[in-house]
């Protein structure tokens, strides 16, 4: 099961690595890692999403990443206290006769074309993982060329910060 967790953390060089190599020698897996500034200068947030088997594993991940000397805090993220988000850009081949047709199926997204040229656009779409790899297998049958993905970040409902949690 995926779980999302927002670890913030002291802004020094190789804190990320000390968390994403501590979970990985643990035999977890990380789906997608994102990292960056905070409202707070000297502190970075670190979103993480781990596949683990139960909630034991999740208790285990968040113990040994609380060991670390320069994580602040951790707060797990759940679906129904959360907002979850992901940025993607998808580079389709495009020909001129083409490029309505993308168009429109880009504006049902609310996606927006980021680049035009003769020979492919770049779209760029924020919002739930589902509905980017919706997005993603419609504009397959144009010719998608290259597709990168932020992985998922979260920030928790209400008025609350993660560090107050």
């Amino acid at each position: 099961m995926k779980y999302t967790l927002a670890v913030l953390v002291e802004d020094k060089p190789g804190v990320l690595t000390h968390v994403s190599a501590l979970i990985s020698r643990r035999a977890f897996n990380i789906v997608s890692i994102a990292a960056g500034y905070t409202e707070e200068a000297d502190i970075t947030r670190i979103t993480l999403v781990v596949d683990v088997d139960d909630q034991y594993e999740l208790e285990q991940v968040v113990h040994q990443l609380s060991k670390l000397i320069d994580v602040v805090k951790i707060v797990v993220l759940d679906g129904t206290d959360s907002v979850h988000r992901e940025l993607a850009m998808i580079k389709v081949a495009c020909r001129p006769e083409r490029r309505a047709e993308i168009i429109n199926l880009v504006n049902v997204f609310r996606a927006h074309v980021v680049d035009v040229n003769k020979e492919a656009m770049i779209i760029e779409l924020s919002g739930e993982e589902t509905k980017i790899d919706a997005l993603c297998e419609l504009l397959g049958e144009y010719g998608v060329r290259e597709i990168v993905r932020t992985g998922r970040i979260a920030v928790s409902r209400g008025a609350g910060a993660a560090r107050e949690n």
